[in-house]
C-alpha cells in the first residue's frame, strides 16, 4: 500500500544526501523530499574520520563551523608514510581535522529543514514504476517522481537502477585502546604483499585504529597477514580490537567511473564514484555533488534539463577526481613509490628518535 507521494526521494543522509536535501529545500521549498537516513548508533559509517582541507574548504564556502563536540582528540598536522616492503619512511606534513564521523553526520542531518520528510530506516526496496519510482521502507512503499542515490560505496539505487559500478574494495579497520605513546598519530601504509592499496593507522580519544582497502576476495587473510607485518616492523603487539569494522569502498580507475546517473534518477557521492582514489577521501565530494544537485534542481524542471545541468556542473570536480586516479597509480606501484619517497620530494625531516619510526626494516 502506497503511503504518500513525493517529488524527491533520497536514499542515503550522508554529506552527499544531507547537503543536497537542505540545499534542496532552500532553494525549492515548494518541492516535497523525502530522505531515508539509514545510519544509527549501531549502523555507522565505516570511517577513519579525518576531516581534509577540501572538506574544510568546502565547508567554509557553506559559512559553517564545526561544532568541538564533533572534534577528537589529537588533532593531527602530519602523517608517517611507510613502505613496509621497502622498508623505507617519509613524514608529510598535513592539516587533517580529527573528529568523530558519525556526530558529523548527525550535525549535518539536523541542518535538514523540519518541512523535510526524514526516516531513521533502511531503504528494503527500490522501484521504477509508472514514470516515476517506489521505495519500500519496513513494509511502508512511498512514491517518488525522482530519486537521488546518496547511500554509498554498495549504493542500492545505483545497483538496481543504473547498474554499472567502479572499482570496489573492501575496508577493514579495527579499534584498540591506546597503549603506547610511541604509536603513530596518523600514518599511510603500504604492503605490496597484502594489497595494491593503502592503508592507515589513526590515534582518535584514546583509542588507535588500523585500517586497510583489500580486494574484496581473501580481505580477511590479507587485512590479517598485513597486521602481522606491520607488528613485526613496529616491535609489538597491538592487543585485542575492542572492535572491528567493515564496508565496501569505491576506487575509481576511469572517467567513466564517475557516475551522474540519469534522467529521474540522480546519483551523489560515492554512490557516483565521486572518492578520490588516491587517498579514500570523499567528504569534499560528497557535499559539492549535493550542492550541485540542489542547483541543478534549482535552475531546471524536467528531468533531463536537470541531469544535464547536473553534467555540467560536476565536470570539473569529476576532472579533479580522475586526477587522483593517476596519482594512486604512482603512488601504489611500488616502482614510483620507491623513488617518490626516495626523493623526499615536500617531507619534513623529524627531531631524531622522534618515533619508532626511524628505522624502519624491510619485511620479508
Amino acid at each position: 500500500m502506497c503511503k504518500r507521494r513525493f517529488d524527491v526521494a533520497v536514499i542515503g543522509a550522508g554529506p552527499a544526501g544531507a547537503i543536497f536535501a537542505s540545499e534542496l529545500a532552500k532553494l525549492r521549498p515548494e518541492l516535497t523530499m523525502l530522505v531515508i537516513d539509514g545510519q544509527s548508533e549501531q549502523n555507522k559509517k565505516v570511517c577513519g574520520g579525518l576531516l581534509a582541507p577540501d572538506a574544510q574548504k568546502v565547508l567554509a564556502s557553506f559559512d559553517l563551523t564545526l561544532p568541538n563536540a564533533i572534534l577528537a582528540d589529537p588533532q593531527i598536522f602530519a602523517v608517517d608514510t611507510l613502505d613496509l616492503s621497502s622498508g623505507q619512511r617519509q613524514v608529510y606534513q598535513r592539516h587533517y581535522l580529527n573528529m568523530n564521523r558519525y556526530l558529523f553526520d548527525r550535525w549535518l542531518t539536523a541542518r535538514i529543514p523540519s518541512h523535510v520528510t526524514v526516516l531513521s530506516a533502511h531503504c528494503d526496496d527500490i522501484r521504477e514504476e509508472d514514470g516515476g519510482y517506489t521505495v519500500t521502507v519496513g513494509g511502508t512503499v512511498y512514491r517518488a517522481d525522482s530519486i537521488v542515490g546518496a547511500d554509498g560505496a554498495n549504493s542500492t539505487v545505483r545497483k538496481t537502477l543504473i547498474g554499472a559500478a567502479p572499482k570496489q574494495y573492501t575496508a577493514i579497520q579495527e579499534w584498540y585502546r591506546m597503549n603506547s605513546a610511541e604509536l603513530p598519530h596518523y600514518s599511510c601504509i603500504f604492503d605490496r604483499t597484502t594489497s595494491d592499496s593503502c592503508s592507515w593507522t589513526i590515534c582518535k580519544d584514546g583509542y588507535w585504529i588500523f585500517g586497510g582497502a583489500f580486494e574484496k576476495h581473501g580481505c580477511r587473510d590479507a587485512f590479517a597477514a598485513q597486521k602481522l607485518h606491520l607488528q613485526q616492523t613496529l616491535g609489538c603487539t597491538f592487543g585485542e580490537p575492542i572492535r572491528r569494522e567493515a564496508c565496501l569502498l569505491t576506487s575509481p580507475r576511469h572517467w567513466r567511473d564517475f557516475l551522474c546517473g540519469r534522467p529521474g534518477v540522480y546519483l551523489i557521492g560515492e554512490a557516483g564514484g565521486f572518492i578520490s582514489a588516491s587517498s579514500f577521501e570523499g567528504i569534499s565530494a560528497a557535499m559539492l555533488c549535493g550542492r550541485y544537485l540542489a542547483q541543478a534542481f534549482a535552475a531546471g524542471r524536467i528531468k533531463s534539463d536537470i541531469w544535464r545541468r547536473y553534467c555540467r556542473l560536476t565536470f570539473p570536480l569529476r576532472l579533479k577526481l580522475w586526477s587522483k586516479t593517476v596519482k594512486r597509480a604512482l603512488l601504489c606501484s611500488p616502482f614510483f613509490r620507491y623513488w617518490i619517497m626516495k626523493s623526499g620530494l615536500q617531507s619534513i625531516k623529524p627531531e631524531p628518535n622522534r618515533s619508532i619510526f626511524t628505522q624502519l626494516p624491510p619485511v620479508c
